[in-house]
């Protein structure tokens, strides 16, 4: 908390992530870091309702929702990305962190944003076809952009994060991570990576990667689809011809040794995995199941994105209001999950039927509620830290990790119109 702190205070931060040379240069109602605080309570209320609330905080005269709208464009996004970087990164890797087999479990997974429909936007992101269901025709074109999170699912933080164009192909996205990893880190991910290109980029980096296949991707793998064959095999793997090309020109590996795992699932269904553990004694097989199973995490971050921090509902019509409000989301998200911890060892201590977990909607709400204290240099911020421990405590969720509810997936017409007549927003 402290590193946040005296992050956003310092003015060589300032300087590196204001839009001008001018910007913030003169003393004002609205100072570089109080935007910064702002915009990082994503409030959905209406605008000027928040600048004032702030300002009567501050004690402070009021200003007018334009002048706040105003002085965010001042500053890029990219201060977000430095302080998820600098300010939570660092502070969950400092101290113990949790692992499997020994390694971080880092999940990738892409997910399409609804935008606002300004012609800035589209023309920033670009644009998709909305339909009324999967084999409807076409209603119109609505701006998106692609989101691309490299998520620790043991530790709940998100070590790199991307906002894409609307046509954005996720394999390149998920390259784009790959700095952010280290030797050691295990990537998991689910059946759109499944590709030649994929596992040699994790080759040539020395990175490890355990990725569901489908149905048409290795020939080994639709082989033991089909129930053929050992349960774990060792395969040398070639680019086919439509991909041999683009290997040679991003210079990657013309083969790759990879370990097909298969696992049974509930329906009955096999479950075939491409790795590049290849030692099934310190990597059993049976194990993978348990493994791959982590990955859901990375889903229910982004539906915490969607609904509990209400990403889509984007403060400003802007491009850079779009990428302000998405890396500062992420940012929010990194802050709770170290924030909770201690009010999550505390529930761990219980004794209950089953394990209890803070109350997500208990703690973004109050963290949000509580961003002005908690990054006000000028308080004392450990009584409030543990004031916010307390609070995380009250209304748990219980956990009940046998519990699979299926998943539905909206049209896009239904989602567009939830998102401009139904949804309800803060007065």
């Amino acid at each position: 908390m402290n590193r946040s702190r005296e992050t956003i205070s310092d003015e060589v931060f300032k300087r590196r992530h204001s839009a001008t040379d001018q910007a913030f240069t003169r003393l004002r109602s609205l100072p570089f870091s109080l935007v910064l605080m702002m915009v990082l309570r994503n409030s959905v209320k209406a605008l000027q309702n928040v600048v004032n609330e702030v300002m009567a905080w501050l004690e402070q005269r009021p200003v007018t929702a334009s002048a706040y709208s105003q002085a965010r464009y001042k500053f890029n996004h990219t201060a977000f990305i430095e302080l998820n970087e600098e300010a939570v990164v660092r502070a969950m890797y400092g101290s113990d962190y949790r692992t499997f087999w020994g390694m971080r479990v880092l999940a990738v997974d892409g997910s399409r944003l609804i935008l606002p429909n300004t012609e800035e936007v589209r023309q920033a992101f670009g644009t998709l076809p909305h339909t009324n269901g999967r084999d409807a025709g076409r209603l119109g074109e609505h701006p998106y952009a692609t989101a691309s999170v490299l998520f620790d699912v043991l530790n709940r933080v998100a070590l790199d994060a991307t906002l894409g164009c609307a046509k954005a192909y996720e394999v390149d996205l998920a390259v784009a991570h790959l700095p952010h990893t280290r030797p050691g880190d295990l990537l998991v991910m689910d059946r759109n990576y499944a590709s030649y290109r994929m596992l040699a980029e994790f080759a040539q980096r020395g990175r490890d990667f355990v990725i569901r296949c489908s149905a048409a991707s290795f020939g080994p793998a639709q082989r033991m689809m089909r129930g053929e064959g050992a349960d774990s095999q060792v395969v040398t793997l070639v680019p086919c011809a439509a991909q041999a090309g683009l290997v040679r020109q991003l210079g990657l590996p013309a083969a790759v040794q990879a370990r097909f795992v298969r696992v049974l699932l509930d329906t009955g269904e096999w479950e075939v995995l491409v790795t590049s553990l290849l030692d099934d004694t310190r990597y059993p097989t049976t194990e993978f199941r348990s493994l791959y199973a982590w990955r859901w995490g990375i889903e229910t971050f982004y539906g915490l994105l969607k609904t509990r921090l209400e990403l889509e509902n984007f403060t400003g019509n802007g491009a850079e209001a779009v990428r302000q409000d998405f890396h500062a989301t992420l940012y929010l998200s990194g802050l709770e999950s170290i924030l909770t911890e201690p009010a999550q060892g505390r529930l761990d201590a219980r004794t209950t039927r089953y394990p209890q977990a803070v109350n997500r909607s208990v703690s973004f709400n109050a963290i949000k509620m509580a961003a002005l204290e908690l990054l006000s240099t000028d308080l004392d911020v450990e009584p409030l830290l543990e004031r916010l421990t307390q609070l995380f405590q009250t209304s748990p969720v219980t956990v009940r990790p046998d519990r699979s509810p299926p998943r539905r997936k909206p049209s896009d017409r239904v989602s567009l119109n939830f998102h401009k007549r139904k949804k309800k927003h803060g007065l």
